[in-house]
């Protein structure tokens, strides 16, 4: 299985995709770079598909994952409902160009 480290060590990479696909579920739409954005995406997904089955168990594997519970609850009453005949395909990625400090790609990632 191949994935990005983005500069980090396993726990603090990890806790950073955590609090990202977080920040995404509360707020539909997040500003990262594009590297970060691309991680989440297939983060997201995942977790979005296991929320459309609603039952509790795919409820308690979100939660292992997501740091909110109210995050959890929006996911599974608001956000999976939206996406019930959807297949796949729950988020985008816009490109936005270079970040001004560092010019690092920049990506808006969003629920669609």
């Amino acid at each position: 299985m191949s994935y990005r480290k983005l500069g980090r060590n396993t726990g603090h990479r990890k806790a950073m995709l955590r609090n990202l696909v977080t920040s995404l579920f509360r707020n539909n739409r997040i500003e990262t770079t594009e590297a970060r954005a691309k991680e989440v995406r297939s983060i997201a997904e995942k977790l979005v598909t296991l929320a459309k089955r609603n039952d509790l168990h795919a409820r308690r594997q979100c939660l292992e994952y997501i740091y909110e519970k109210d995050v959890v609850r929006k996911l599974f009453n608001d956000i999976a409902p939206k996406y019930a005949d959807r297949p796949g395909g729950y988020t985008r990625i816009v490109k936005i160009g270079p970040r001004r400090g560092d010019a690092a790609p920049m990506a808006v990632i969003e629920l669609i």
